[in-house]
């Protein structure tokens, strides 16, 4: 296959505009050092990727997926959180007990701000 067209890929991709994301990500894999699974032939990388997609060399489901990884900024991993489950679970009524809060309302917080002294501009220099 001398040239490649979208229409040998379109069996393979039905939408042309994911065939061309598909195709572009995999160029630039390609670029980045990523092995070619054909011969190159003197054909730059968005031929190649064309051509791998083609001959079926590469998955476009597994680009797929590579590609939306390579968007992706934060991945989360599925990891199981046994202690920090352990610890919730574990809580009881005792320990809400022995845990509050100093409530204060709005008007006993004026009266402490305007207990508060500004320190002096002097001692700063």
């Amino acid at each position: 296959m001398a040239r490649v067209t979208v229409e040998d890929c379109i069996d393979k991709v039905e939408n042309r505009f994911e065939l061309v994301l598909l195709a572009s990500h995999r160029a630039r894999m390609i670029s980045a050092g990523s092995s070619i699974t054909i011969d190159r032939d003197n054909d730059k990388n968005p031929v190649v990727a064309l051509r791998e997609i083609a001959d079926e060399t590469v998955s476009p489901a597994d680009l797929h997926e590579e590609f939306i990884h390579s968007l992706q900024k934060f991945v989360e991993v599925d990891e199981p959180e046994s202690e920090a489950v352990a610890q919730v679970t574990s809580s009881s009524s005792e320990d809400d007990a022995e845990m509050q809060f100093d409530r204060m309302s709005e008007e006993e917080l004026l009266r402490g701000l305007e207990g508060l002294v500004p320190p002096d501009k002097e001692e700063e220099d």
